[in-house]
């Protein structure tokens, strides 16, 4: 605002006073911002002018002189009104201008604050990652908002990249020399930033460092964590091949957990992947011990007969096995056993000697003798005991005419120990003798109990063998042998079931024979236990009749190193206290 003179041609028509001139100098160009300009420079004289009148006139002394005050109330009245003509005037110029400005439809925002195109303040910089990282770029820009972004990568749009910062996701070493840029934009127009470049670099090579993991113990909580080193993190974990124990699982992350099921020896393949792709694997292998470090409590007397042809969901709980179920419900069940082979032949001799020689069930003792090693011929290098209590007898059996709870047929094939020519045959007796011996407390070391083919059920209904347990082993559980403080241990289990797998092998542990019920009985057992070591998903890890062998020879405490595939099982130790 100035008091100086101007020509009035060079002022708004609307700001053209007497006496005095507006100087509105460096305006903009459009008639809104010279009107809005010049209107401010207006309203701040006139309030300067009536600010001026006010001091000019408040000092005057009236009481000193009172002709001179008359005289000064007239020159006071004739300047006060000059003056309040001409504020009075400039209030009514501000009014019209204010008017102006609103009928030429323009606003002190738009006067004051016109809009602008984006301009980029801060060029998006070039990015160096290595391979499985992410990268970043930002822009800086100004200009009236609001602003849009759109992230280019080697000129074509990148879906979603729509501010001002881009994150990639984890880059590969296809991204290496990609160039990023950014177009800016709002309602004025657009620019385009400057391009960056990506440089991706490749990581180290992936390694596992973990060499070994720890064994376990059954029912006992496992955990171990695997180690990586190069590469880009972070890693993913996996089995390649082969399985963990049962029970085991490998979190992605890279530790193996879980509580063990299952006795035995699993070998398998870890595998890890980083972020970028890479991939290395190793071997391992963990060995999982029975829950009381894989030996067996000694037993003096050990007793074992089998049941024919029923799996396990027909036996266990079945109505028509109601003394059996009473059983395994109070000493102890293997929830997860399974027969070795079809058909019944192959079983009985894992049973003896952890070996199958045969799947025919025609074969007899004259057309398959056996000379290998078996529990009989162990029993014996030990000093110990052994017979074989047979019902009936009849053909290819070293005894005839013995008596039985129920006639059937002798089948010799489900009389394994007739085949071992190594081993002394007169310990082969009737069945009858098996109470005389309890009686007379002489039972020897080990008992191996042999009904006919009604008995156990291969001819007749498994009620019938059920009778047959409660009849012929209940005295004998009635005794001192199976009383506290006695040395009895009795397995009572079935040669073969029905499900899957359904196959003939001549090699133990494939779990052909099916699921069966296999009950464990002792002074010292887990009263009311149910083991479930066992891994159908890999049948070497299961309970099967070689799991049965090595449990004998280790309760009796005889060798086992030519027992078959007995000599690499874990005996079923998790059912004894």
């Amino acid at each position: 605002m100035k008091g100086t003179q101007e020509p009035a041609a060079n002022l708004h028509p609307a700001l053209r006073l007497r006496g005095f001139q507006l100087s509105c100098r460096n305006l903009p160009e459009s008639n809104c911002g010279r009107v809005f300009i010049c209107l401010t420079e207006l309203r701040h004289f006139a309030d300067s002018n009536a600010l001026h009148r006010d001091q000019k006139f408040a000092g005057t002394n009236f009481r000193a002189d009172p002709s001179r005050a008359r005289v000064s109330n007239r020159k006071k009245s004739n300047r006060e009104v000059s003056l309040v003509m001409r504020y009075r005037t400039l209030v009514v110029l501000y009014s019209i201008s204010l008017a102006a400005l609103l009928l030429t439809g323009c606003s002190a925002t738009t006067a004051s604050n016109p809009q602008t195109a984006p301009q980029i303040v801060v060029q998006p910089a070039n990015q160096a990652v290595t391979a499985g990282h992410s990268a970043s770029f930002s822009v800086t820009a100004t200009g009236t908002p609001s602003l849009s972004y759109q992230w280019n990568k080697n000129g074509t749009a990148v879906s979603g990249a729509t501010s001002s910062t881009y994150t990639t996701p984890p880059t590969t070493s296809a991204d290496n020399g990609a160039t990023f840029d950014v177009v800016v934009s709002n309602a004025k127009g657009s620019v385009t930033s400057a391009t960056a470049t990506l440089t991706v670099t490749s990581a180290s090579a992936v390694t596992i460092t973990t060499t070994s993991l720890p064994n376990g113990t059954v029912q006992t909580a496992y955990s171990a964590t695997l180690q990586a080193t190069g590469g880009t993190a972070p890693y993913t974990w996996s089995v390649g091949s082969g399985s963990l124990p049962a029970a085991l699982t490998l979190s992605p992350s890279g530790t193996i957990s879980g509580t063990p099921t299952t006795a035995g020896s699993s070998a398998f393949t870890i595998q890890v992947a980083d972020s970028a792709g890479n991939k290395a694997s190793t071997g391992f292998s963990i060995t999982i011990n029975s829950s009381s470090g894989g030996t067996m409590p000694a037993f003096g007397h050990v007793f074992i007969v089998l049941g024919e042809n029923d799996g396990y969901s027909g036996t266990y709980n079945s109505s028509n096995m109601p003394y059996l179920t009473s059983l395994a419900n109070k000493y102890g069940l293997s929830t997860k056993y399974w027969a070795d082979t079809h058909p019944s032949i192959g079983n009985y001799e894992a049973l003896t000697a952890g070996q199958i020689f045969t799947n025919t069930d025609s074969d007899t003792p004259s057309s398959l003798p056996l000379s290998s090693d078996n529990i009989a011929a162990e029993v014996e290098k030990a000093g110990k005991t052994w017979k074989d209590y047979v019902e009936t007898g009849g053909s290819g059996a070293s005894v005839q005419g013995c008596s039985a709870l129920n006639n059937g047929t002798y089948y010799v094939r489900h009389d394994p120990l007739q085949y071992f020519t190594n081993i002394n045959k007169a310990n082969i007796v009737c069945f009858s003798q098996f109470a005389t011996d309890l009686a007379n407390n002489a039972l020897p070391n080990l008992s191996w109990l042999s009904p006919n083919g009604c008995d156990d059920a291969h001819d007749c209904s498994i009620g019938t063998f059920d009778k047959w347990l409660q009849t012929e082993l209940g005295p004998l559980l009635a005794s001192s042998y199976f009383q506290a403080g006695g040395d009895g241990l009795l397995i009572i289990t079935f040669d073969e079931g029905s499900g899957s797998p359904d196959c003939s092998t001549t090699t133990v542990g494939q779990g052909c024979g099916g699921q069966v019920e296999t009950v464990m009985i002792s002074a010292v057992s887990k009263m009311g236990y149910q083991s479930v070591a066992g891994d159908p998903a890999n049948y070497n890890n299961t309970y099967d009749e070689a799991s049965i062998l090595r449990t004998i020879a280790d309760a009796l405490g005889v060798k086992t190193s030519g027992l078959g595939g007995a000599s690499t099982r874990v005996p079923m130790a998790d059912f004894f206290q």
